[in-house]
């Protein structure tokens, strides 16, 4: 499964002048928890970071910085992890284990951010799949038992088993 058929979109951004209290609302105000940290340069922004909810939590809250008083920019993870849209979910999950990170900026053939994708993105789409596959298989008994004709009492069954006494792991009834 490609990256970019479960990024999520739009990404949330924030200026990295930004107070870490207007990226905890944020974050709130769009269920994220992860907002790209932006910086101007001239009438165009660059991506310089990330910021996450735990960061403000370990590194601002846990700290006692004051959230109202101390920038995004402080706090925020300036090594950018990321994967190419057409990448697939093995190399997304290599990536985050190799970064130790749970979520990805996805970079697009031009090489601007196309979106994110999280661990939760990813256990979604990989269970989806996993649910079409268990379809299958019951598609696969169901086809079969329409299309096989039952077999003739005799043959159908079946004869006792007989395990000579002593065999490991068998417990015969009153022993």
């Amino acid at each position: 499964m490609r990256i970019d058929s479960i990024l999520k979109r739009p990404v949330h951004g924030i200026a990295q002048v930004s107070p870490i209290v207007d990226a905890a609302r944020r974050m709130r105000e769009h269920h994220v928890g992860l907002l790209v940290v932006t910086a101007r340069e001239g009438s165009e922004s660059r991506v310089v970071g990330v910021v996450t909810d735990r960061d403000i939590v370990v590194e601002a809250v846990a700290r006692g910085f004051d959230p109202a008083a101390t920038a995004v920019g402080e706090i925020a993870q300036g090594e950018l992890v990321a994967v190419g849209a057409g990448s697939d979910a093995g190399e997304a999950l290599a990536r985050m284990k190799e970064a130790g990170v749970r979520r990805l900026l996805v970079v697009g053939d031009d090489g601007r951010l196309a979106g994110i994708v999280s661990t939760d993105d990813l256990v979604e789409a990989m269970c989806a799949e996993l649910a079409l596959l268990v379809d299958v298989l019951r598609a696969d008994i169901d086809r079969e038992t329409r299309e096989r004709t039952a077999l003739p009492a005799a043959a159908a069954a079946s004869a006792p088993v007989f395990l000579p006494a002593g065999t490991p792991g068998m417990r015969w009834p009153g022993s």
